[in-house]
């Protein structure tokens, strides 16, 4: 990081910080800090709604996701724009008309208490701990950069964040996203430019994309059955689509950014904005990735990424292991750039035996080097038990920062803080909100001011900050931030989205039944993903599913009474 890389950054963070407070100023109840006043036009209620979804782990571990397995992530966003339309057509409509602060509210009018504080404690648990790892990510970034301990980078970030949430709320959370969104945008246009620039000159884009091809990158599509299989069409039409639509119809941290929007046809554009642009975002960061793959073929990529790891290695009893596996990678770099200048040459020509014979041997040389990357990590590990081998969150940081021109380091650095700030600011908005409407104002304090839940808003703003700073000190230890997010969230929004489902949909069902069949639905997600025994986004079918079929079961045995909304 230069000076000039310092400026940027630091100038990016301070505008879009001052910017958020200033447009927030003046808020004097509850309407303003957790709902913005209900005012915000479609275009700010979807990029909000992006903004929050796309949180530093997209930027640092999607990247790195394509780098080492290929394009196959993108799959998991393909439930997404039936999600969306699902959720205008019902979830949309009904909070707007019930004027509610959170998704919970509902289900008390719909069921009873009990099932309202249930669905409202799984999801602060979720969202509590997710929100840890959102803080952690970017944390990485600072840490590497100013080899300063990880534990000081993550308060730092976690308190810039903290402090706007706590002084403008939902309107400060907005405005900044607007910002943020549109300087991400930028952005990721200028790096993936870059990258292409950075080949050799007879190198163009499509020749990238085929080099990648070559060695298995570039494959976005799998249309298999296996339920092992993390990544296909079906997890992601099916696993995928029950996962959005309960992430997006129930969860707060989502459902509070569409609530500002100043009318139903406000709030429906803006999700289907955000189902539109998507997917198309999420496959040009996975290709940035997967450009990165096609220049490190022509050049000497590190082994293992993680700095931290490696300089523990170095200064070890096993240094000369090390060294030799090392001195083997770069022979074998030197391979696979003759390999890969040769299909470049058979590209050119449109020589289709010299580009599939190049092509192979180039597999090959990738494969190889894949059976040393395993040496090394057998090598960490038996130097440190506790060692990370998952180094995906530093490959897109690594090349960043060694490659790129100053300046736009410090801006690429600098949206990468701006993800994890809006994706952060929301999370501890909703918890608040959460914990306000459905804790304290329904049981605690049932009569109180303006000014009192208003100030209470913001005691538990800056609580739930404080709990996510310390989930994030731990955060570490989870492997790629990307799917370990994705993992938990499976865990709970598969019953959350069940006791929607039932609400909307099933009217036979009562409070009582679906109170027991959302418990028992949670002990089955759990009992089978601790079994391994299927993907994990078919948690969110699994999860959704049994809540149905178990309220049906009880339903007779209860005989609840089903309150008319």
């Amino acid at each position: 990081m230069s000076a000039i890389d310092w400026v940027v950054l630091f100038v990016t963070l301070l505008l879009i910080v001052a910017y958020g407070m200033y447009r927030s100023r003046g808020i004097k109840n509850i309407d303003g800090f957790l709902v913005g006043d209900r005012q915000l036009p479609w275009y700010n209620v979807g990029l909000s709604v992006m903004a929050t979804q796309a949180s530093a782990i997209t930027f640092l571990s999607a990247p790195g996701l394509a780098y080492s397995s290929g394009m196959s992530f993108v799959q998991f966003y393909f439930g997404l724009p039936l999600a969306m339309i699902i959720l205008c057509v019902t979830f949309v409509p009904i909070f707007h008309k019930m004027k509610v602060y959170t998704a919970y509210e509902f289900l008390e009018n719909r069921f009873d208490v009990n099932t309202r504080m249930l669905t409202a404690a799984l999801f602060l648990i979720q969202r509590g701990i997710s929100t840890g790892i959102t803080i952690f990510a970017p944390s990485i970034i600072l840490s590497t950069i100013l080899n300063l301990d990880v534990t000081y980078t993550t308060l730092i970030i976690g308190s810039v964040v903290i402090v706007y949430t706590v002084w403008g709320g939902t309107k400060a959370v907005s405005y900044t996203q607007l910002l943020q969104m549109g300087i991400i945008f930028v952005s990721l246009l200028a790096a993936g430019i870059m990258v292409v620039g950075y080949l050799p000159n007879e190198v163009g884009f499509a020749d990238a994309i085929h080099i990648a091809g070559k060695s298995g990158k570039t494959n976005a599509i799998d249309w298999s059955l296996d339920l092992n299989n993390q990544y296909t069409v079906w997890t992601g039409l099916i696993g995928g689509f029950f996962l959005q639509l309960s992430y997006f119809g129930t969860d707060q941290s989502q459902v509070g950014r569409y609530l500002t929007g100043s009318s139903v046809r406000d709030s429906r554009m803006g999700l289907l904005m955000n189902g539109l642009l998507k997917i198309p975002m999420q496959f040009c960061i996975l290709l940035i990735g997967v450009l990165v793959f096609t220049y490190y073929q022509f050049h000497t990529a590190p082994l293992f990424f993680n700095k931290v790891e490696v300089e523990k290695i170095q200064k070890s009893e096993y240094r000369q292991d090390y060294e030799k596996i090392i001195l083997a990678h770069e022979a074998l770099s030197a391979q696979k750039k003759s390999a890969v200048e040769e299909l470049t040459r058979g590209l050119r020509t449109e020589n289709s035996r010299q580009v599939d014979a190049a092509g192979t041997q180039l597999k090959d040389y990738n494969e190889h080097d894949k059976l040393l990357r395993t040496q090394m990590e057998e090598l960490l590990k038996k130097n440190d038990p506790k060692a990370d081998l998952n180094d995906n969150n530093y490959i897109f940081l690594s090349f960043v920062t060694s490659i790129f021109p100053k300046g736009l380091i410090g801006l690429l650095i600098a949206i990468i803080f701006l993800a994890s700030m809006g994706a952060t600011a929301s999370a501890i908005n909703s918890l608040s909100s959460t914990t306000v409407i459905d804790i304290y104002k329904r049981f605690i304090n049932k009569n109180g001011s303006d000014k009192g839940y208003l100030n209470a808003s913001r005691i538990f703003t800056l609580f739930w900050g404080v709990i996510s700073l310390i989930v994030a000190l731990f955060a570490g230890q989870l492997g790629n931030l990307l799917e370990a997010v994705n993992i938990l969230g499976s865990l709970f929004y598969g019953s959350i989205l069940g006791i929607f489902i039932v609400a909307f949909y099933v009217k036979s069902i009562g409070g009582k039944a679906v109170f027991w069949a959302a418990v028992l639905s949670e002990l089955v997600v759990f009992a089978i993903w601790k079994a391994d025994v299927m993907a994990y986004l078919w948690l969110n079918l699994v999860g959704c599913a049994c809540v149905v079929l178990f309220g049906l079961l009880l339903q007779p045995i209860f005989k609840s009474k089903v309150p008319a909304i």
